[in-house]
């Protein structure tokens, strides 16, 4: 896709629009949120484009469903909706193992599964403009990335029925990814709650100051009304011990990630799986965002599946994570979906800031390209959810098969020029910022 190229002018009045449609509400509400938020975007381009899927998603509007190898199925698929590079990371599933994979489902939404690989790629280039990468070798790695996508695309869509690709688990991972599950092995629950709480009068209850927020009575009745909502809408799995969801404490918090800024949230504290204390589980209910791809995919039968965000971003985790998190779940709070998820002791980010050796960075993006594929087709008719009723897989294998040698070139060139695009972004949002030409701040 040729990406146009306006005046710095005309495209800071795109951003300040596009921002004032993503953000307007929010920011009005808290501006100093945003404040945080602005100043960790102004650091470097790629901290910009994580924090600004709503550009990138009024940018590819006109795409639509007509782009190379969109049809009427994998134009609409589930998709992640804010895949970059630093979101993918270690999670212990339902079934206890650790498991390296997409993370951070806030944008998930239906649409074009190229619009995921898309959003990859450039973000790619941007980390590898970062490391001082040629564009050769930027080049390189998108072809490295999009060939282990189509491979793993095709093994799936081609294997006999019942056949399972093994996830990244510490079995199976290496390089990296391993190392990232083995800082997460190493992690204990005691420690996170120890960095959390406090013991007092033989009970557990959370500390005061790191971004806690005592509640007055009449917000924290609401939001244990909240919680009794929450247990409806989990698996009968999860509720094998009722004592389990015991609440001990509410609080509220602030000081959240880049992307949430602005959008209320609790932390609560639960009995756990026995009355020791060192198994007290801490879960987080946050009000769920408009997902950005959301105000560019116009199908009404998507639209209308989902009862409120909350839902939505749960129904999406759920259908793109295998065994996901059984502490997930959904309800509301003053009438706006609320998501609700453990707060993990096991969950470590993939860090880049090490991943330096040519060779290693190629192996960790082929892994990542393995895991988006497999993403993409954990969500389709075999699912249990019938938004998507087709096989993936075999939808997109068809598409990447009708022009093989294409599918590798579309994301080479879409990363080289997004990435530009995005590093002139930064520099025209930093002066924005730093001259006051926000509204609201």
């Amino acid at each position: 896709m040729s990406i146009p190229q306006p005046t710095a002018t005309e495209r800071g009045e795109h951003i300040l629009g596009v921002f004032e449609t993503a953000f307007g509400e929010l920011l009005a509400a808290d501006p100093a949120a945003f404040r945080v938020k602005f100043r960790k975007m102004a650091g470097s381009a790629f901290a910009f484009y994580r924090g600004t899927a709503c550009l990138f998603y009024a940018d590819l509007e006109r795409e639509a469903r007509g782009g190379p190898y969109l049809d009427e199925r994998t134009g609409r698929v589930w998709i992640h909706g804010d895949l970059h590079a630093e979101n993918f990371g270690t999670y212990m599933d339902a079934n206890g193992r650790l498991i390296f994979n997409v993370n951070d489902f806030d944008e998930a939404y239906v649409g074009p599964f190229t619009w995921d690989l898309k959003r990859f790629a450039a973000s790619l280039a941007l980390i590898g403009y970062t490391k001082a990468l040629s564009d050769g070798q930027i080049t390189e790695l998108v072809r490295i990335y999009a060939a282990a996508y189509r491979e793993r695309i095709h093994a799936l869509a081609t294997g006999a029925k019942g056949d399972e690709v093994p996830a990244f688990t510490l079995e199976t991972a290496d390089g990296a990814l391993l190392g990232a599950l083995r800082e997460a092995r190493a992690l204990t629950r005691f420690a996170l709650l120890d960095s959390m709480t406090e013991i007092r009068e033989f009970e557990r209850r959370f500390s005061a100051g790191g971004g806690t927020i005592e509640l007055d009575a009449a917000t924290r009745y609401k939001v244990l009304a909240a919680f009794d909502g929450y247990l409806e809408t989990l698996p009968e799995s999860s509720l094998a011990r009722p004592d389990s969801y015991r609440v001990k404490d509410v609080v509220g918090r602030r000081g959240i990630g880049i992307g949430s800024a602005g959008l209320p949230s609790y932390n609560i504290l639960l009995e756990g799986n026995s009355d020791a204390l060192e198994n007290d589980v801490v879960i987080y209910l946050k009000q769920a965002q408009t997902p950005a791809v959301s105000r560019h995919v116009t199908d009404a039968a998507v639209r209308g599946y989902f009862h409120h965000e909350g839902h939505r971003t749960v129904i999406s985790q759920r259908a793109l994570q295998a065994h996901a998190d059984p502490w997930l779940g959904w309800t509301e709070l003053d009438g706006a979906g609320q998501l609700v998820a453990e707060v993990s002791p096991y969950a470590v980010d993939l860090d880049w800031s090490d991943i330096d050796d040519p060779e290693e960075i190629a192996a960790t993006v082929a892994d990542l390209g393995r895991a988006t594929a497999t993403m993409h087709a954990a969500a389709d008719d075999s699912s249990g959810h019938s938004l998507v009723p087709f096989s993936t897989e075999r939808a997109i294998d068809a598409a990447i098969a009708a022009d093989e040698e294409g599918f590798a070139e579309l994301l080479v060139d879409f990363a080289h020029s997004y990435g530009a695009r995005a590093r002139a972004d930064h520099q025209i949002f930093v002066d924005l910022f730093r001259n006051g030409r926000i509204p609201g701040l």
